[in-house]
C-alpha cells in the first residue's frame, strides 16, 4: 500500500537499527516496529488530508484520546502530517516520527499498552493573502481534535509492544466522531450566529461568530429599556456557563476537584450557578446583557479577540459586527460607556486587549489573571533578550526552564514539555493548544502562509525578528507606554488587572511589570486597579475573601458595583441611567 507520511527534516531522529525482519498483524514483514493506520470507504469515501495521531497509555479506564497532556503522567503522542491518504492506503508511524514525551516509539519501554489513533482532518483555505493553507475548520466542539465532529478514529486495542521486536501492528480507523448538537434558547439565555464580511474576506470561505447572551429579568416586560452590555471574554463556551434556573440536584453524586482539593465540587458548582439566577432576577439587581462570544477559527478554541495577520481581523468583527449586532437585537444601549469587558486567563488578555486597542468602544476592563501582558515576562521567558526559550544557560550547564507550579512552587512540567507535546500534536501552530495560539496571534505571517515561529519548536531557539514584531503589537504593557500620549487619556479609570501571587503559569510576573508602568503614569494617572492574591494559584480574579474554587464562579457577579461606579462616572450628559434600573 502507498504510505502518505510527511516528516520534516529537523525532526527525523538518529535510532539504531533493529535487526531481523518481523511480521505484523497483518502478516506483512517489517524491519522495525511501526504502526500502520488507515481507514476504508465505509468510513469516509475519498481521500483526506490532516494529521494522523498515534496515541500510547497504560491506562485503560478512558480512551487514550481523552488523556493527553504534558507532564510527568503524560502519554505517548506521535503524529504524522497527511496529504491525500485515500481509502486502504497507510499512515505509517515508526521509529523516526517525533513524538511526547518518548520523542520515538523505539525508546518506548517494553510491555502492556493501550493503543489508539486519530485523524484529525484538515481543510485548505485560500486567504485573502494570496496563500493557501490546510487547517483544521472547528466543527462546532470548540477546537478540540480529541472531539472534533467528523475526525476518524479506533477503540483502543491493548497491545503488546517492544521495540526490540520488530512487529508492524495496523490500526484501522473504523470510527467517526458524530456531530455536535447546539443549546437550545431559554427565557434567559439566547444564542446568535451571524457571518462575518471581515472574517469571510479573510479566510475565502464563510466564516461565523456566535454568542450566548443572558437576557436581565423582565426583558419582555419593560420593552423600552436599553441595557448596557458586558462580554465575559474566555475560551470557547458550549453554552452560557454558571447559569441554573434550578436548586442543586439532590441526587447528585458528588465528585473531586484534584486542581482546588475540593470534595463535591461538582454541588458547589450547581449552588453558586443558582444562586447566580437568583441573585440576577433580584429585585435590586441592574438590569444588564451579559456575552460569552464562540469565536473558535482554525487554530484554537479562541481568536484572542484581536486583528491578527494569521486569524485575520477578529477584533474588529467582533468589535464592529457581532457587538452591535447583538445591541440591535436585545436592546443595548449601543455606545462605548455602556460597553464593559471582563475574563480570566485567555479572557484576561482579552479583556485589557481589546480596551487598549480599542479604548473608545469600551469603558472599563476587569482582567484576572492574564495571559503574558509583557513579553519580558512571557511566562518566565524575554522573548527580547533570552537567547533559548527552554533553558537556563551558563558556561558548563543548561537547566530547563519551568512551564508549571503549584502554589508552594513545586515545579510538575518544563516549558519545552508544553511545547514539544504541541509539536506532536500538529506542526506549523496546528496543535490547538496554547503556546501555538499565542504564537498564531501576535507572530507575522510566514512565506508558506503559517504563523512564522516565535522560536525553533524543537530546540527552543528565539527569533529575534518576530519577538520585535511581537513587542510592536501585542506586547500591551509595551503599547501602553509607547502610546500613552495618545491612548492615556482615554483609558484613565479603565484598567483593573488581577493576579495571584503564585500563578501556576507565572503570569504575575508580567502583572508586577504592567503594574510599574501604570503606578508610574502621571499625564494622566490611570486611575484603575492592580492587586493580588497572597499565595492563589491561576484564575484568581481580585477576591480577597473566597478561595480560588469559590471566587472563579462569580465573575458575573463580583465586578458589577464597580461597573456601577464607573458608569455613573464617565456617562456622557444625558445618557441613559434609568429605563434599565426598574
Amino acid at each position: 500500500m502507498k504510505r502518505h507520511v510527511l516528516l520534516f527534516a529537523s525532526l527525523l531522529l538518529i535510532v539504531s537499527s533493529v535487526g531481523g525482519c518481523g511480521t505484523g498483524l497483518d502478516g506483512t514483514a517489517s524491519d522495525g516496529l511501526e504502526f500502520a493506520i488507515s481507514f476504508d470507504r465505509v468510513t469516509h469515501e475519498g481521500p483526506l488530508n490532516g494529521r494522523v495521531l498515534l496515541l500510547i497509555s497504560t491506562d485503560g479506564s478512558t480512551e487514550p484520546r481523552f488523556q493527553v497532556s504534558a507532564g510527568v503522567s503524560a502519554i505517548a503522542v506521535y503524529g504524522a502530517d497527511i496529504e491525500g491518504l485515500a481509502p486502504g492506503e497507510e499512515a505509517v508511524i515508526d521509529a523516526t516520527v517525533f513524538g511526547y514525551p518518548v520523542r520515538s516509539i523505539a525508546e518506548i519501554p517494553a510491555g502492556q499498552y493501550y493503543v489508539q489513533a486519530v485523524l484529525h482532518k484538515y481543510e485548505t483555505f485560500h486567504l485573502a493573502t494570496g496563500h493557501t493553507v490546510k487547517l483544521p475548520m472547528d466543527r462546532g466542539e470548540g477546537q478540540h481534535w480529541n472531539r472534533a465532529p467528523g475526525n476518524l478514529y479506533s477503540i483502543p486495542h491493548r497491545v503488546r509492544i517492544d521495540p526490540q521486536r520488530p512487529r508492524r501492528i495496523s490500526i484501522q480507523l473504523d470510527h467517526v466522531i458524530p456531530p455536535i448538537v447546539g443549546p437550545e434558547d431559554t427565557k434567559y439565555i439566547k444564542h446568535v450566529k451571524i457571518q462575518s464580511r471581515f472574517l469571510t474576506e479573510f479566510w475565502g470561505r464563510p466564516m461565523f461568530l456566535g454568542a450566548h447572551v443572558l437576557l436581565p429579568e423582565g426583558f419582555d416586560e419593560h420593552p423600552d429599556a436599553r441595557f448596557p452590555l458586558i462580554i465575559f471574554h474566555g475560551h470557547f463556551p458550549a453554552d452560557f456557563g454558571g447559569f441554573r434556573t434550578e436548586p442543586p440536584d439532590p441526587g447528585l453524586e458528588p465528585d473531586y476537584s484534584a486542581r482546588f482539593g475540593v470534595e463535591g465540587y461538582n454541588r458547589i458548582q450547581q449552588q453558586e450557578a443558582y444562586d447566580f439566577y437568583t441573585t440576577w432576577t433580584g429585585q435590586d439587581f441592574p438590569r444588564l446583557l451579559i456575552v460569552e462570544i464562540q469565536h473558535a477559527n482554525p487554530y484554537y478554541d479562541d481568536s484572542y479577540a484581536v486583528n491578527s495577520a494569521n486569524l485575520g481581523p477578529y477584533g474588529d468583527a467582533i468589535t464592529y459586527e457581532l457587538i452591535p449586532y447583538i445591541e440591535e437585537m436585545f436592546r443595548g444601549i449601543g455606545e462605548g460607556w455602556a460597553r464593559f469587558l471582563y475574563g480570566g486567563s485567555t479572557g484576561g488578555w482579552e479583556a485589557l486587549a481589546v480596551q487598549v486597542m480599542y479604548p473608545d468602544e469600551y469603558n472599563g476592563c476587569f482582567a484576572a489573571c492574564p495571559d503574558p501582558i509583557d513579553f519580558r515576562q512571557y511566562c518566565l521567558v524575554n522573548i527580547y533578550e533570552d537567547e533559548n526559550a527552554y533553558y537556563l544557560e551558563g558556561p558548563f550547564q543548561r537547566i530547563k526552564r519551568p512551564g508549571h507550579r503549584d502554589y508552594l512552587g513545586n515545579v510538575n512540567l518544563t516549558l519545552e514539555d508544553y511545547n514539544h507535546l504541541e509539536l506532536a500534536l500538529g506542526t506549523k501552530s496546528r496543535s490547538g493548544d496554547q503556546w501555538d495560539i499565542w504564537q498564531a496571534v501576535y507572530s507575522p505571517m510566514g512565506d508558506d502562509g503559517y504563523p512564522k515561529p516565535i522560536w525553533d519548536k524543537l530546540t527552543g531557539e528565539i527569533d529575534r525578528e518576530v519577538a520585535e514584531y511581537w513587542r510592536e503589537n501585542y506586547d500591551l504593557r509595551y503599547i501602553l507606554e509607547r502610546d500613552w500620549q495618545t491612548i492615556g487619556p482615554r483609558l484613565a479609570g479603565k484598567i483593573h488587572v488581577y493576579c495571584g501571587d503564585m500563578d501556576n503559569y507565572y503570569l504575575n510576573n508580567a502583572v508586577y511589570l504592567m503594574e510599574e508602568f501604570l503606578e508610574s503614569t502621571t499625564d494622566p494617572y490611570y486611575g484603575g486597579e492592580v492587586d493580588y492574591g497572597d499565595r492563589a494559584e491561576h484564575c484568581w480574579n481580585g477576591d480577597q475573601e473566597n478561595s480560588n474554587h469559590i471566587s472563579r464562579l462569580r465573575y458575573n457577579t463580583m465586578y458589577i458595583p464597580k461597573i456601577l461606579e464607573r458608569i455613573a462616572k464617565a456617562a456622557p450628559p444625558g445618557a441613559d441611567l434609568t429605563s434599565w434600573r426598574y
